[in-house]
């Protein structure tokens, strides 16, 4: 899936609580957003393995829902969206094709890595390949909850996004012929 698919689920998750405490919106959303991206920092590493954590992170996100319904602070909610964000993330990778330039031609059999069993999650192609038809559908749906509740600089970063899902979508399938062999 798009990165920007990621940061919409993660914002989608916490919408509730941001529209239940409202002085939370902005920490939960910082939080939800960095949780989004952050995995796919190990795109310069080994991806989808490095940072991406599909079982172990159920643990990290339920540790940090508890603290900070313990200790319900500014940065306590950050620290929960991300980390539920962060494993959303993860787990959803499996939905999707592999992590290969050209997914549709579903040559792997390794969407993310599960640590926990130290073997490769098969994936699911529910959502074909990042910039799909389909995930930038998903990522129109995910982010009306978003625009629905969070309002400035947020609600225009969801714009933003929205411009850059679509537009990834439309080029997806022509990125991989514009591609240098070496960066592949």
């Amino acid at each position: 899936m798009m990165a920007t698919t990621h940061v919409f689920a993660g914002l989608a998750v916490v919408v509730p609580v941001a529209y239940a405490v409202p002085e939370l919106a902005t920490p939960l959303a910082i939080g939800a957003i960095c949780g989004g991206l952050v995995p796919d920092f190990d795109l310069v590493l080994e991806h989808r393995r490095t940072l991406h954590a599909p079982v172990l992170g159920s643990v990290a996100a339920v540790g940090f829902v508890a603290l900070a319904l313990l200790v319900p602070t500014a940065a306590t909610a950050a620290l929960a969206s991300f980390a539920v964000a962060a494993w959303l993330h993860a787990m959803s990778d499996a939905l999707g094709g592999g992590p290969e330039m050209d997914p549709w031609n579903d040559r792997s059999d390794r969407a993310v890595y599960d640590h926990l069993r130290s073997r490769w999650i098969r994936p699911r192609r529910w959502v074909r390949y990042d910039g799909a038809p389909e995930d930038a559908a998903l990522a129109i749906a995910l982010a009306v909850p978003g625009l629905l509740v969070f309002d400035g600089w947020i609600s225009a970063a969801i714009v933003g996004g929205l411009v850059l899902s679509v537009g990834y979508a439309l080029v997806r399938r022509r990125i991989v012929e514009w591609t240098p062999e070496w960066l592949e």
